[in-house]
């Protein structure tokens, strides 16, 4: 008996040991202080996530009587209705109207206003030339002591399927309300150039005409104006590169500073131009590029209508537009247009911009990747967490960091399966409840990942193990794009330096400060820029935003422990539906918030299923053909095409995409004329001289291919616009031209070598109805806003020899 109660006491101790040290492995970073602390956590920081996101929007918009120094949205937006009272694409009638209305207004305002008519020209890439006959307007208010000038620029032009009440009537009926409220205050000291571009939608080349051929285009600082939604906050998302001081100014003087460095390295990557690439491309110009960009299920479509335009965005685009102006009209822009010693680093909170200088970009890197190092070495110390069980976290942390914005995308496509119509959409019409379901998946995953972990591993090591990825991420983006580093610095350096103050403190007061602190940096620093890119990317790209809310969730590992029962207090397994509470509730949420959104977001007349269809009229050989760049045919557009087909590189806007093709009935349309105006032969080479012609009315472009066989196409002239020498010199030509002349398009090209010369030409109208077979959208669906749909084309081949 004494032998087995000496057997029984040493497993005994032996127990209480390995206890102690399983418990001491598994401290976590807040102690215990129960639940209700975490829930009291847990309401701070969705309130201030909640206040983050609520202070980035707009103001209630100032009516008509504002005083006459203040921009006011009233008055702007009777702009808006007269410009956007129908679709007023490039070279239409509806665009002329707008133009002289754009005139009389600046020129009543007293500006010195003129229409620059040119044609402008934009490489789209070897051999592809764009160009279009455009009617800037541009009007000069003179300073009384210039140091340079300002730039004000939006464009006036439309897209072919919508009145562009949003994109962009909105900036530029900001401009001129701005304008007048300049006029009604003290003179600026530097001159204000006012130029509204046309053919932006087309081919930017408006604002190529300008920056080429006009004598007020010598360089200086520009603002730009944008659209791509119909709501939101205007967000400043690109600049001109070194932007250091731009970015002070924006931050000081703009009341409603939303912007993001972050943005504008992403932007740079894109290949998504405005008309302020153009000009930066040029080489002269400075400047800042501003836009908004929620409601982007309107954009380009017929439902860009002043009544969707959100007053209140209107409001803050203006208010920025005249605060900047004013600030700028009495700088030195001789000084501001030359580039700064460095970008700057910017981001977003309620009423102001969080700014520091670019160098501080990898000292801030390397603080936070040392902290979180440090924080493991303190776990270790204190004997909360060896380091091979922190790296161990680590690696398991890229499980939720891959699969969270993974599952946010599946959650797309499982609404698309739903609803089909969702395919062809950048966002739904109503994307409020399905954004906070894709945060909602994001959350489930992290936390299902935490619960499954947290007893086996530990919340300490599961916690500085994610933060081991912050820090490396905010070292690679310093290396890659400075201006998101941020994203990540922030949360890994706070989160590290709490976590190294709950480890030392043990205090379960200072445990759950550190927590809170901890999640709040991540939410001031993530949920706004969360929140601004659902919009800038859409539903249907939802992994990428999601990658900031899973960042985000990470960084809040500390807080959400909070929320967990002790595994230590009772090592049963009654603690386990408590646990599992956590997780459940953010799957739950998630679904809740997508059934919200299915049941809100339906489709109707206001809001309507989006299609592609356009018409192919080969008179050559009298074929024509139905075709959709739907991925997967709604049931309208299913009566038209019946599977995969194949087009020629010559046809605009579709040429190179997966189309959906089906049989159509040749309809009696008349191919584009080709006459010769002259052919011969001078100095070894082969001079064509050439009018091209539609024959039909309302012809939106006129596309042109040149084959020369055993040749070469050496120079070309174009609506009287000599082509780049980049563009000529191979055995192929091929141009866009919008805006054709009625009475024709003037074609000269120069030819060397003996081969023969084709010209392929497709001119291109908009609207189906009237062709043979095409039955009418039903309510509830219509045109997508894709500068392909509803086009009809003809195209026919001359043999020119």
């Amino acid at each position: 008996m004494p032998a087995e109660r000496s057997r029984r006491s040493s497993q005994a101790t032996r127990t209480g040991q390995a206890t102690q040290s399983s418990r001491s492995d598994r401290t976590d970073l807040t102690g215990r202080p129960g639940r209700l602390a975490g829930l009291v956590v847990a309401v701070l920081l969705l309130g201030l996530a909640a206040w983050t996101v609520v202070g980035l929007q707009p103001p209630d918009p100032r009516p008509a009587d504002a005083p006459a120094g203040e921009f006011s949205a009233a008055r702007a937006f009777a702009h808006v209705q007269r410009i956007a009272a129908d679709v007023h694409v490039t070279g239409s009638p509806e665009n002329d109207r707008v133009v002289e209305d754009l005139v009389a207004t600046l020129t009543g305002l007293g500006l010195d206003t003129r229409v620059q008519n040119a044609v402008g020209v934009r490489e789209g890439g070897a051999g592809e030339i764009r160009m279009a006959r455009v009617r800037n307007v541009v009007g000069v208010l003179p300073g009384a002591d210039p140091t340079g000038r300002l730039y004000l620029m939006a464009h006036h032009d439309s897209a072919d399927a919508g009145p562009g009440a949003a994109d962009d009537a909105a900036g530029v009926a900001a401009l001129l309300e701005s304008v007048r409220a300049l006029t009604a205050g003290p003179r600026l000291s530097n001159d204000v150039v006012v130029v509204l571009t046309d053919a932006e939608e087309a081919c930017l080349c408006g604002a190529e005409a300008f920056a080429a051929s006009h004598p007020l285009a010598g360089g200086g600082v520009v603002l730009n104006f944008e659209a791509r939604g119909t709501s939101g906050p205007p967000i400043m998302f690109e600049t001109s590169p070194r932007n250091a001081d731009l970015a002070a100014v924006f931050a000081e003087a703009a009341p409603h500073p939303v912007a993001s460095s972050f943005a504008v390295e992403v932007y740079r990557a894109l290949p998504n131009d405005t008309d302020f690439s153009v000009l930066l491309d040029d080489g002269d110009f400075a400047g800042m590029n501003t836009a908004f960009i929620d409601g982007a299920a309107g954009y380009h479509s017929p439902q860009d209508t002043p009544e969707r335009l959100d007053r209140r965005t209107l409001q803050a685009l203006g208010d920025n537009a005249l605060a900047l102006a004013r600030e700028l009209g009495d700088r030195d822009l001789a000084a501001l247009a030359r580039p700064a010693a460095e970008d700057a680093t910017y981001f977003p909170l309620p009423g102001s911009l969080v700014r520091y200088p670019g160098t501080a970009v990898w000292p801030l890197a390397a603080a936070a990747l040392v902290a979180v190092a440090g924080l493991a070495l303190t776990l270790r110390a204190r004997g909360t967490s060896s380091l091979r069980r922190t790296g161990g976290a680590a690696l398991l942390a890229l499980v939720p960091l891959a699969l969270a914005p993974l599952a946010a995308q599946g959650m797309w496509a499982a609404l698309v399966a739903v609803r089909p119509g969702y395919a062809g959409m950048l966002d739904p019409w109503r994307p409020g409840w399905f954004r906070l379901a894709a945060v909602a998946v994001v959350l489930a995953v992290v936390l299902v990942w935490y619960a499954l972990l947290r007893r086996r591993v530990g919340p300490a090591p599961l916690a500085a193990g994610a933060l081991v990825w912050l820090a490396v991420l905010a070292v690679v983006l310093a290396a890659v794009a400075p201006g998101g580093s941020y994203l990540a610095a922030w949360p890994a350096l706070v989160g590290a330096l709490t976590g190294i103050l709950a480890a030392l403190a043990r205090s379960r007061a200072v445990q759950v400060l550190a927590a809170l602190l901890t999640g709040a940096a991540a939410v001031l620093v993530l949920a706004p820029t969360a929140a601004l890119f659902f919009p800038a990317l859409g539903l249907s790209q939802a992994a990428a935003p999601s990658v900031v809310v899973v960042l985000a969730a990470l960084a809040l590992l500390p807080a959400a422990e909070l929320l967990f029962p002790d595994p230590e207090a009772d090592p049963s397994r009654r603690t386990a539906p408590a646990a599992v509470a956590v997780p459940a509730t953010a799957v739950v949420l998630a679904a809740a918030c997508a059934f919200a959104g299915l049941t809100v977001d339906r489709f109707d007349a206001a809001h309507p299923v989006p299609s592609r269809l356009a018409y192919l009229l080969d008179a050559d050989r009298g074929e024509a053909r139905w075709v959709s760049t739907e991925t997967t045919p709604g049931e309208w557009t299913g009566r038209f095409v019946d599977g995969p087909g194949t087009l020629g590189s010559d046809y605009p806007y579709l040429a190179g995409r997966d189309v959906l093709t089906g049989p159509a009935e040749a309809a009696a349309l008349p191919a584009p004329e080709v006459t010769v105006l002259s052919d011969e032969e001078l100095g070894g080479r082969r001079e064509l001289s050439l009018r091209v012609r539609p024959r039909r009315e309302d012809v939106r472009l006129v596309d042109l291919t040149v084959t020369v066989d055993a040749g070469t196409v050496m120079r070309g002239r174009i609506g009287g616009r000599a082509l780049p020498d980049t563009a000529v010199g191979g055995g192929s030509l091929r141009v866009t031209f919008h805006a054709p002349p009625a009475d024709g398009l003037q074609v000269a090209l120069s030819v060397e070598g003996d081969g023969p010369v084709r010209l392929r030409v497709t001119d291109a109208v908009d609207g189906l109805t009237g062709l043979p077979g095409h039955e009418p959208r039903p309510e509830g669906v219509d045109v997508a806003g894709a500068h392909g749909s509803d086009l009809v084309l003809v195209t026919a081949t001359t043999d020119l020899g």
